[in-house]
């Protein structure tokens, strides 16, 4: 093509300069060719013009971008407002087919190329950047994590349809709970341990008792999560995973943003050589900067991927596969590979800054091993100004950080859980703290920032109680 483009264009520019553009032009196509024979991130970033004649060509190939085409069906892919399409960057067939959201479009070569390719892509990074090397498979599903693990579930009861119950170790997010409820399954509850240093951990024998007393056949999975806020921990993934394979149990793993942690992958990845992780998932947004709306289902076994991409139901929106491939082509593995130790330098100075401003407060970080959260105590504060300080903080562009009371309960489908958003129940009085994540895309000047902006509220809350 390049050869008779370049003969009838040397009617009208000289054939050396032609040669020297088309050469150029050349090595673009290379960058191309070579993504999609190797199915790996590149090296480096591409330029945005290099990613939009990348994509565009990819979008070509859907029935509703060809020159000439006559649409007598329902689902055509038409689009009436110009705006839309070109957010879209003209896809509009969606992924999958009815019943398998892995499966070719035969009117979407384009988008169905779109969907493989960058499943593709996000194995490698879990692999290969990441580090949980023997994953099998992934996929990117349009819903968040919290539809996303109910829709693990799902495809986990066709194989054990007598089972009723799921084995659920305590984290107080309300989606991460309303998974099992809305799935139909009876949750068991498994509350944290305290230790001295009011530290959360794993109650590994309390999921040894309920599997004794449940039985293995009535348990459907342990359910368990790694990406939390201090002080819970990381559950410990090696000796569930051992448990849900003595027992025959599924067992399903909550990485919610546990990609951008290279601790919590290598514990993932440790967990499955000693014992089982059928499925886990993660949120694209968090791990991947792109807008909220994915996640990825990943597995240790082809085949168990591929059954739950058979359990959603009809065909899935492009957009967050999309947003995800622009994102991998537009940062390269280097890219990629900064943005993560710079999270990790990010949480060392972040726990620096915060045992300075808490020796200066009297107030002591909370120990744990989380490798992205740190909680400090708040023990100077009544309970009404603990709460005014998270409304200040927010009124001064501080979001993300969670106040914890210890004193709230909540109940999510008639399930009581007291003392909510501290992970653990427990009739002992507790002192309030505030948490802090270094989570990816944080940037080193924000960390001073907060400090600077948690120190002067925290003053005035102080203040106002010594004056009352």
């Amino acid at each position: 093509m390049d050869q008779i483009f370049q003969e009838f264009a040397s009617n009208f520019v000289p054939n050396n300069y032609l040669t020297i553009s088309l050469d150029a032009k050349k090595n673009v196509l290379k960058k191309f060719r070579i993504i999609l024979e190797k199915k790996k991130i590149p090296k480096n970033g591409w330029k945005d013009d290099e990613i939009e004649e990348f994509i565009n060509y990819i979008s070509s190939l859907d029935s509703n971008n060809f020159p000439v085409t006559c649409g007598i069906g329902e689902r055509e892919g038409r689009i009436a407002c110009k705006l839309v399409a070109r957010r879209h960057l003209n896809f509009s067939h969606g992924i999958g087919r009815s019943g398998d959201l892995l499966e070719s479009q035969p009117k979407a070569a384009g988008s169905s190329l779109l969907s493989t390719l960058t499943n593709s892509l996000v194995l490698d990074y879990i692999k290969n950047i990441a580090g949980v090397k023997s994953t099998a498979s992934c996929f990117i599903v349009p819903v968040a994590t919290g539809m996303a693990l109910s829709l693990c579930f799902l495809t986990l009861r066709k194989q054990k349809p007598d089972a009723k119950y799921i084995l659920w170790s305590r984290i107080d997010q309300k989606s991460a709970f309303k998974t099992i409820t809305t799935s139909g399954f009876i949750p068991i509850i498994i509350e944290q341990q305290l230790d001295a240093s009011s530290e959360l951990h794993t109650n590994v024998k309390e999921f040894e008792n309920q599997i004794n007393v449940l039985g293995p056949d009535n348990i459907l999975c342990i359910y368990s999560t790694t990406s939390c806020f201090a002080p819970r921990n990381t559950d410990n993934l090696e000796k569930l995973a051992m448990l849900a394979k003595g027992n025959e149990i599924f067992h399903i793993v909550n990485n919610a943003y546990g990609l951008q942690c290279s601790k919590i992958c290598h514990i993932i990845e440790e967990a499955q050589k000693n014992g089982r992780i059928d499925l886990f998932v993660q949120s694209t947004d968090k791990n991947f900067l792109v807008p909220v709306g994915g996640s990825i289902i990943a597995g240790f076994r082809e085949e168990q991927v591929k059954n739950v991409a058979k359990t959603y139901v009809g065909r899935a929106s492009s957009s967050q596969t999309l947003d995800v491939l622009l994102t991998i082509l537009s940062l390269g593995e280097s890219g990629f590979k900064e943005l993560l130790a710079e999270r990790k330098n990010n949480f060392i100075y972040l726990n620096e800054n915060l045992k300075i401003l808490a020796e200066s407060l009297n107030e002591t970080i909370i120990k744990s091993v989380n490798p992205i959260s740190i909680g400090m105590t708040l023990s100077s504060l009544n309970i009404n100004d603990v709460t005014k300080l998270g409304s200040m903080l927010f009124k001064r562009g501080i979001t993300g950080a969670r106040v914890i009371s210890c004193t709230d309960s909540k109940t999510i489908d008639n399930y009581k859980f007291d003392n909510w958003n501290s992970h653990y129940t427990s009739n002992n009085p507790k002192i309030p703290y505030i948490t802090a994540a270094a989570a990816l895309g944080m940037k080193k000047d924000e960390v001073d920032v907060f400090c600077s902006k948690l120190k002067e509220c925290y003053l005035k809350c102080k203040n106002s109680l010594e004056v009352a």
